[in-house]
């Protein structure tokens, strides 16, 4: 049974830092695309990068402000959020697929349970 579970959520003020973790079970974490994906109150989901095969891919709106890196011994992905704005705030998700193309079009296999993210002014 694949697991998927967030971490690291929490209360920031605008312009601080916050850094997600994601730990995964029951899958060969190291074949998977990794994602990350937010949906804020009253929105639809959004993909905002992921991580595969050394190489990452980002949304505008976050690119030069949030990295994802993942650490294939530990089974984790991290999402290092920086410079948090307002409108950042929203419940995030870690996603797996082996499909890069699935996963970026918001159809990943797996998903965590999500963990809230709060920048305050």
């Amino acid at each position: 049974q694949v697991q998927l579970v967030e971490s690291g959520g929490g209360l920031v003020q605008a312009g601080g830092s916050l850094r997600l973790s994601c730990a995964a079970a029951g899958l060969t974490f190291e074949s998977y695309v990794m994602g990350w994906f937010r949906q804020a109150p009253g929105k639809e989901r959004e993909f905002i990068g992921m991580n595969w095969n050394g190489n990452t891919n980002y949304i505008d709106s976050v690119k030069g402000r949030f990295t994802i890196s993942r650490d294939n011994a530990k089974n984790m992905v991290f999402l290092q959020m920086n410079s948090l704005k307002v409108e950042d705030t929203a419940v995030y998700y870690c996603a797996a697929d082996i499909s890069y193309v699935r996963l970026r079009n918001g159809n990943p296999a797996f998903w965590g349970q999500g963990t809230q993210v709060t920048v305050f002014s």
